[in-house]
């Protein structure tokens, strides 16, 4: 670094910031990377309060290979993240991902299982009656069939975000405090970044991976991205249930979902259209789960109608109102400026892909993933890539 001049900067300290100059730094150790992060604590970081799950349960090919990458990561993440000695713990589970099919989602469900299968994944399409028997406490209802990912499952998340921190100041990253408050470019040319310190950054190169708040830090450069920042609860509950082992997570067709975490503890949520959008609300409404949540839970699990709401909590995703999906590449329209955004609630678990196919691209590396289905350009032209038909992720 000379004279705050850098040859990338990202902004956004979170997993997908870290995870791409982690990348950069791999295939160029030589580089100058400055991450800017406007809160080093992650209260409010989108990563932390994620569920921290992980699937290979997709219907888009790209975003099967993302997690396909993704696994192969986390096998080799304790040693490939040492430092100094000291190997982070992903505390990776593989309990599985059971997604129960009603009728209208078991036709693309199936498809979808087809292709999963075609590119090497360990997939398995369940009757309802196998159904219960990887999930007991499940009523059946609505159920016509189920698909499971036995290598699916969950972990944390800020350990995998600190393990890639730690691991890209070792390697020489500059990891400052501070919000970016402005964008700059010359015409059409990236030129770097105002602080809200006062102090300016230059790059030719500025990577926007400030998850929620992408479509906030692109405005200050005028690039509008369809991206929301919607508010999203989860609520730990404690059951008089006690199955023998973890059960695996279960996805319902209404978006409900159940993670089992150990003994009687689970913790439940549901993306809602009343979810507020806006960067101002990150209290966790007790009131939601009780009046809207809970009465659905115990439709489908009838042991749920007595439990004990022990906490919960709120945070943002960063929703992509065109088709929910990444929105990955140079903005067709400014030179230098690199997009890592619009994830939609999966961009925990398609970090590690993601941050590796961005470095490439800044770097003028052939992706080992093609990942251009993903194109910003399909922003400008209004062309949505839709994981689902029914436009549900």
């Amino acid at each position: 670094m000379s004279n705050g001049t850098y040859d990338v900067i990202l902004v956004g300290g979170g997993v997908m910031g870290c995870a791409t100059a982690y990348y950069l730094l791999k295939f160029d150790p030589h580089l100058n990377i400055a991450i800017l992060e406007m809160d080093p604590s992650y209260e409010k970081a989108s990563t932390p309060l994620s569920d921290g799950n992980t699937r290979i349960q997709f219907n888009i090919k790209e975003n099967i290979q993302i997690s396909q990458y993704g696994l192969e990561v986390l096998k080799r993440f304790s040693e490939e993240m040492e430092v100094n000695g000291e190997k982070p713990d992903a505390a990776f589970r593989r309990q599985g991902n059971l997604f129960v099919l009603d009728d209208a989602s078991r036709e693309e469900s199936h498809e979808g299982l087809l292709l999963q299968k075609s590119l090497g994944c360990d997939v398995q399409w369940l009757s309802p009656d196998e159904v219960q028997k990887y999930y007991p406490l499940y009523n059946l209802k609505d159920c016509v069939a189920g698909t499971f990912g036995p290598h699916d499952g969950t972990m944390s998340p800020l350990a995998v975000l600190l393990g890639y921190k730690k691991k890209v100041m070792a390697l020489g990253a500059v990891f400052i405090h501070a919000e970016a408050i402005e964008i700059l470019k010359q015409e059409s040319q990236i030129v770097g970044v105002n602080l809200s310190s006062g102090e300016r950054l230059n790059s030719i190169i500025v990577v926007n991976a400030s998850g929620a708040w992408a479509r906030k830090t692109s405005k200050t450069v005028g690039v509008d991205l369809p991206i929301n920042p919607t508010k999203r609860q989860v609520t730990i509950i404690e059951t008089n249930a006690r199955p023998e082992k973890t059960l695996p997570v279960l996805f319902l067709p209404s978006g409900l979902y159940c993670i089992h975490e150990s003994e009687g503890t689970f913790t439940v949520g549901k993306s809602l259209p009343t979810d507020y959008v806006g960067y101002d609300d990150f209290n966790w409404e007790r009131n939601k789960f009780e009046t809207v949540i809970w009465p659905e839970l115990v439709k489908y699990i009838p042991s749920f109608d007595r439990l004990k709401v022990t906490r919960g909590w709120a945070g943002l995703y960063e929703v992509n109102t065109l088709d929910g999906n990444a929105i990955l590449g140079e903005w067709p329209e400014l030179k230098g400026f690199y997009l890592a955004n619009g994830f939609s609630g999966h961009g925990f678990q398609q970090c590690h892909a993601v941050g590796r196919y961005i470095a490439e691209l800044i770097l003028g590396i052939n992706p080992t993933l093609d990942l251009s289905v993903f194109s910003p350009q399909r922003i400008l032209e209004n062309k949505p890539v839709f994981e689902s038909r029914r436009k549900i992720i």
